[in-house]
């Protein structure tokens, strides 16, 4: 049994070689495998679900080293709390922890952002280099800051908006957290977080870090 299975493995290696294309490919689900031991989806009632750590003491390499150890808390989830913006800002007024911001869109996507600061109001961008965009379904990536500007955060009254650069935003999503666009921008590097451009966001969920 164990020489046939080794005798797959070489044939299938022997199959992919020259293939670069697909071995990245299996890199990114590797990846992505990792990260499930860590974020699951629960459904409970109805489409209700939340993203949340297996375990207390399990650690996410792509966060900063100060959110590790710390209760994953939710904040704010549109199911709970209702597709508010304002709500959110109000959920998050009282904290300084960082933020992570989970969206699942009408194609049962799921993609966000880690913030080094919480969402709030803001006349101009800020945060710092700690905050990420991510994709976590249908495959797992991580786009951490570039370097080329500080268009972190920016939180409006009709809208918020992750990462920016010549007109574009790597996350925005609109006032009543339902509209969202994804683009390329030069504070990332990223590649379009969903399918497409713009998105319907069916849930959202805050997680702060207790």
């Amino acid at each position: 049994m164990d020489r046939d299975e080794e005798e797959f493995v070489l044939i299938e290696d022997k199959e992919k070689a020259g293939q670069q294309e697909e071995e990245e490919e299996e890199d990114e689900e590797d990846d992505y495998e990792e990260e499930e031991e860590v974020f699951q989806r629960h459904r409970s009632t109805g489409d209700d679900w939340e993203v949340s750590l297996t375990g207390s003491k399990k650690k996410i390499s792509h966060l900063p080293p100060r959110t590790i150890g710390h209760t994953w808390q939710l904040a704010f989830s549109t199911s709970r709390h209702g597709a508010s913006l304002k709500s959110l800002y109000r959920k998050l007024s009282s904290t300084d922890s960082p933020v992570l911001i989970v969206i699942k869109d009408a194609l049962d996507e799921i993609f966000g952002a880690f913030l080094s600061h919480p969402l709030r109001p803001s006349e101009t961008f800020y945060g710092t280099g700690e905050t990420f965009l991510f994709m976590l379904h249908p495959r797992f990536k991580c786009f951490r800051w570039t370097g080329e500007n500080s268009f972190f955060i920016k939180g409006d009254l009709d809208s918020f908006a992750i990462g920016g650069g010549s007109g574009h935003f790597g996350l925005w999503v609109d006032e009543n957290l339902y509209l969202g666009r994804s683009s390329p921008c030069y504070t990332f590097n990223n590649c379009c977080l969903a399918e497409t451009d713009d998105f319907r966001v069916m849930e959202l969920e805050v997680w702060t870090f207790g």
